[in-house]
């Protein structure tokens, strides 16, 4: 393969060339997903710094170290080596190895999953970084990697899609690219020359509301409204399929003063079932249950079936145990709140998830489940929320089994 073999829009051809000019000490690429920005991004970043540095160290960051291979190395790496860079990978260390044109350079991957992550960056002396899904790291870790950049030359190169308008990225960094002397592309998928006009729209049917707005047209919006709003319980709720079901799961919100819910799940050809439900209001009932209590009416739930795991709320600590003490296989949900509704409504859209008319309070939460559009950040209001929590455990489960995050960060990236 030459580089002749690839096509690359105007404005990727703008990424792949802007750190010849002095004027720029840093890049944002922001947009839509499968917009052509990442790959892009990533080649650039190679060659500037292989074209300018040698015996340097660089920093390649990504909310984890498997979302960066994912996103960027998995297609990245090969086409390096088609272009003549040597490149080697030492991955029980994190660290790529890259020699081109007589120079050698070394480049330090990084997770940035949460507050602690800025500790793992500290102390490195980099000559530039590149930041893949920015928007999803926290601030700390962000600013301790720009710090890190501390030798003459040295850019920054920030990539992500969109979040609330509120978001600190776009608050100090997009607001303000002139101060910072930073150039921002905001990409969107007619940017991406390989796509065709029927992948363009398939894409663009996966999602609704503020995800549509964020991920298909690249604007940094706040979330409001309904959050599952392209869903209608009374249209969209399904028959229970008749015949046996391949795989039973259940999935756990666990409440002693607020509801609880469980959710029986079956699994037929491709397509998950909410079958049945539990929810035990204790204030509506006038009493609180025990964790005995919750487990009888869990085994009641699954009715003999062979249920392959239970995924339960992990602050329940004292209800997983009685659930184990019973022979269940339970595993701790991912609360991951944003991450876990990006997710879930992928699924739904999809057809993948659908909610049996006989699931009442779940229906009923999904009518009433929205966005908290006070707090300045992206969260849904705190209450109708019980059936919705644990059908996001539910629905993040089955996308860490199948080995890809939420839609919108693990998105197939190709050039």
């Amino acid at each position: 393969m030459t580089g002749k073999e690839l096509r690359f829009s105007p404005k990727q051809m703008r990424v792949l060339t802007w750190w010849r000019q002095d004027a720029w000490e840093a890049l944002i690429c922001d947009g839509a997903v499968r917009s052509g920005k990442t790959f892009a991004m990533g080649l650039s970043f190679f060659l500037w710094a292989q074209g300018c540095f040698h015996g340097r160290q660089f920093g390649l960051c990504g909310k984890t170290i498997g979302s960066l291979r994912r996103n960027l190395l998995t297609e990245l790496v090969p086409y390096l080596r088609k272009l003549g860079m040597h490149v080697r990978e030492r991955r029980s260390e994190n660290l790529l190895i890259v020699e081109y044109g007589g120079r050698e350079n070394r480049f330090l991957l990084f997770g940035g999953r949460d507050e602690s992550s800025a500790a793992l960056i500290q102390g490195s002396t980099l000559a530039g970084v590149l930041l893949d899904e920015t928007a999803l790291m926290p601030r700390s870790f962000v600013e301790q990697a720009i710090a890190r950049c501390s030798v003459p030359g040295s850019r920054l190169w920030f990539n992500c899609n969109p979040e609330g308008e509120q978001h600190w990225f776009y608050q100090e960094w997009i607001l303000k690219a002139e101060e910072h002397h930073a150039l921002r592309l905001r990409f969107t998928m007619a940017d991406n020359p390989v796509l065709t006009p029927r992948i363009r729209a398939r894409y663009e049917r996966a999602y609704s509301g503020v995800f549509y707005r964020r991920f298909v047209l690249g604007e940094w919006t706040a979330a409001q409204g309904l959050v599952y709003d392209f869903f209608d319980p009374v249209r969209d709720a399904a028959e229970a399929p008749e015949g046996p079901f391949e795989q039973w799961r259940i999935s756990v919100d666990y409440g002693t003063a607020n509801p609880s819910s469980f959710g029986l799940w079956g699994r037929k050809a491709d397509v998950w079932y909410r079958t049945e439900e539990y929810y035990y209001d204790s204030r509506r009932a006038g009493r609180q249950q025990t964790d005995a209590e919750y487990a009888d009416a869990l085994e009641r739930l699954a009715a003999g079936r062979q249920i392959e795991r239970v995924i339960v709320d992990p602050s329940a600590a004292s209800f997983l145990e009685a659930l184990r003490r019973r022979g269940f296989q339970v595993v701790k949900a991912d609360n991951a709140v944003t991450d876990g509704i990006r997710v879930t409504a992928d699924l739904m859209r999809a057809g993948e998830l659908r909610i049996c008319k006989g699931c009442r309070d779940c229906l009923r939460e999904i009518g009433l489940y929205c966005w908290d559009e006070r707090g300045g950040r992206d969260a849904p209001c705190k209450e109708h929320d019980h059936a919705m929590d644990e059908m996001r455990y539910f629905a993040m489960d089955l996308a860490a089994e199948r080995g890809g995050g939420f839609a919108a960060v693990a998105v197939e990236r190709r050039p």
